[in-house]
């Protein structure tokens, strides 16, 4: 994906707290499921010290990141998927 079609607030490098969620949504992924949701809310306060609210803004936030992408496609890919298909059902 060329850089220039990115969202101006997009970011080009990940920090030490984007690796670290990217690394936590990989590792948590195929235990989450929608009808379980307590423990991954209950993991996420405990392993990166912030909420589940902003947990998923700041996932959001890096699905436009190329340095997101690199780090774990499989994540990145799937829940641009997951954006793509809640978007539709909003239309």
């Amino acid at each position: 994906m060329d850089t220039s079609t990115l969202p101006a607030s997009a970011p080009t490098t990940l920090s030490e707290q984007d690796a670290a969620l990217l690394d936590f949504e990989f590792r948590y992924w195929p235990r989450s499921a929608p009808t379980a949701p307590g423990p991954k809310e209950a993991a996420i306060r405990n392993e990166l010290g912030i909420s589940p609210t902003r947990y998923y803004q700041l996932l959001n936030n890096l699905l436009d990141c190329e340095a997101a992408l690199a780090r774990h496609p499989v994540v990145i890919n799937r829940q641009r998927a997951v954006r793509e298909i809640r978007r539709n059902a909003r239309q």
